[in-house]
């Protein structure tokens, strides 16, 4: 099958998808799992004997990766309206985040080539001789392995404790303002401005100052909404790109209307709508581990102190204060002590903790997928 962007679906006549996100931190770095050489997710068609949605991702997760599943929830369910199965009815997505621990695959990472290049033409040319076809299918079979991604390979914008987060929202404003001055009139001119700054945040006094009377009129809080870089709003920010054609996914991308180095800017591209769906995840994630407990899920059973934090600034793509970040921790009280301790340097061995009984017996209620008593 030849893969594109926005590729028609050419095979079976379902019309249900399930897609999943399984996101591991490894080395304090946050991962998602892909197939296809990092261009897809774990994915496949629900079928008749899949007693339920969930069934259908487990299968074609473990069948795809091999990769253990823990918990997972339901994230995001939409209509992609430019793939059709072969009667040509629209697919409709169901896609799963899952919590895991990145377990050992067997897959040739650096060897793994791009299969935008494995096309159908490629794999079916009567002009290539035997030995050639056969290297080429083996290629493709190698792209089909499993692969541990990092999320900021396909998102470099929302890493901001990279120096070089910020200078790439730098360079995505600029384009976007563009992208709005271009408007058909000038009240879409402002709204698209004033969500390019609810959504990046920034300095708006510089840019318009119909806007900053708009601004200047309301509460210093809703100030605060325009210049704040606020994390868990990376899917808004992934379809505003998308809108405004920056993204090789989109429709309106034109390449040649950007700098030569926008791909580095932009991230990786995914084919179908399947980055889309990892920015649902991150922005879920993100904002669920301000109020619940889910980072468990991703931790070894002993940690220090300062690798959960690493760990939470992965996730959130923002730096901590580490005063701040362990007054936080005490007053939820979710960690106790094992009484051992880690030797990672030169100084004074750090204190190993876990967490605490009652709070892992939530998370054996997590993978059971038993309903939770809101006790807030």
């Amino acid at each position: 099958m030849s893969l594109s962007f926005s590729h028609a679906h050419a095979q079976g006549s379902g019309t249900t998808e399930v897609v999943a996100v399984l996101i591991a931190i490894t080395n304090n770095s946050a991962r998602v799992l892909t197939v296809e050489g990092g261009k897809l997710l774990p994915n496949g068609p629900l079928m008749p004997l899949h007693r339920s949605l969930q069934a259908g991702v487990r299968q074609w997760v473990e069948e795809q990766t091999q990769q253990p599943l823990g918990y997972i929830e339901q994230l995001y369910t939409f209509v992609d309206t430019n793939r059709r199965n072969k009667d040509g009815h629209a697919l409709v997505y169901v896609s799963y985040m899952g919590l895991v621990q990145e377990s050992d695959i067997d897959v040739d990472a650096q060897a793994t080539p791009d299969t935008a290049t494995l096309d159908t033409a490629t794999l079916n040319t009567e002009t290539k001789d035997k030995q050639s076809l056969a290297s080429t299918e083996k290629a493709a079979s190698t792209s089909r392995r499993a692969l541990w991604r990092d999320w900021y390979d396909y998102f470099p914008w929302e890493n901001h404790v990279d120096p070089e987060g910020s200078e790439y929202v730098q360079l995505i404003t600029t384009q976007l303002k563009q992208w709005a001055n271009a408007a058909k009139d000038d009240e879409l001119r402002k709204k698209r401005l004033q969500r390019i700054y609810l959504c990046w945040g920034g300095d708006w006094e510089e840019d318009d100052s119909e806007l900053d009377r708009v601004i200047a009129a309301n509460s210093i809080s809703a100030k605060e909404m325009f210049t704040q870089w606020v994390a868990e709003h990376a899917l808004l920010r992934y379809e505003m790109l998308y809108e405004a054609g920056l993204l090789p996914e989109s429709p309106y991308y034109n390449a040649a209307k950007l700098p030569g180095d926008w791909q580095k800017v932009t991230g990786e591209p995914m084919y179908y709508d399947h980055r889309r769906v990892i920015a649902t995840a991150i922005s879920r994630l993100r904002a669920k581990i301000e109020y619940r407990p889910l980072i468990f899920g991703l931790m070894p059973p002993e940690f220090t102190l300062l690798q959960l934090q690493q760990s939470i600034e992965a996730l959130s793509g923002v730096k901590l204060h580490k005063q701040n970040f362990r007054r936080v921790l005490e007053s939820q009280n979710l960690l106790e002590q094992t009484g051992n301790s880690s030797q990672t340097g030169r100084g004074r061995p750090a204190k190993l903790y876990r967490f605490r009984f009652d709070i892992e017996l939530q998370s054996l209620l997590m993978d059971s997928k038993l309903p939770k008593r809101n006790n807030r």
